[in-house]
């Protein structure tokens, strides 16, 4: 285990309605939950392969039981206004408990394994931060070896153009980054069809 590197996963409490939503305007809400149900099992289940410390953060509230609540897993509960503000709260808490290397996921990416969050964090051995992005343009995976603000604080979420905004301010704050290979993340059902799923949730 390396005490040194944190893995923080941001996940949405499992409601229908709240989760997926883009989804289950085209399959209804309870499939829409089912989906996002397998995603963060493959997410949980990757991440316990990986020899980090894991932190799940939760979207409203710490439930009692579930996948991210268990000893491979230390639960919290999500600060901020915006996304970004509740991604940075986070990092910031990473860093001030001393670990080094602070990776982040979300929960939406299906194609994610296990050998690309170990590559995230080989990556930060020789670069100050990595980038997973994501085929609709954002991006599937942050890691940093410091807090940068500028990263989070004050930008527009879930548009086409926050991966290259993101390159961008690294290039101009000369931060040293390395990218990991482009994945999709699963938020609509053309993204359910492609990737293989669907046939299991019909």
């Amino acid at each position: 285990m390396n005490e040194k590197s944190l893995l923080i996963i941001f996940t949405k409490n499992p409601e229908p309605g709240l989760v997926k939503t883009r989804l289950a305007n085209s399959i209804g809400d309870e499939k829409a939950l089912a989906v996002y149900e397998i995603l963060r099992r493959h997410t949980a289940c990757i991440s316990e392969k990986v020899a980090v410390q894991r932190i799940a953060y939760y979207s409203h509230f710490l439930p009692a039981t579930d996948i991210f609540v268990t000893e491979k897993f230390n639960a919290q509960l999500q600060v901020g206004e915006d996304l970004g503000e509740r991604m940075m709260h986070a990092m910031q808490r990473g860093f001030e408990a001393e670990f080094h290397h602070v990776v982040l996921i979300g929960t939406d990416c299906y194609e994610l394994s296990s050998a690309v969050l170990d590559a995230a964090f080989a990556a930060l051995e020789y670069a100050d931060a990595v980038v997973g992005p994501a085929s609709d343009g954002g991006f599937y995976l942050m890691g940093l070896n410091m807090l940068i603000p500028e990263l989070f604080l004050g930008r527009h979420w879930s548009t086409k153009e926050v991966f290259s905004e993101t390159i961008e301010l690294l290039q101009h704050l000369s931060i040293s980054y390395e990218l990991l290979p482009e994945l999709s993340d699963i938020d609509t059902f053309d993204d359910l069809k492609k990737s293989g799923l669907w046939t299991t949730e019909a």
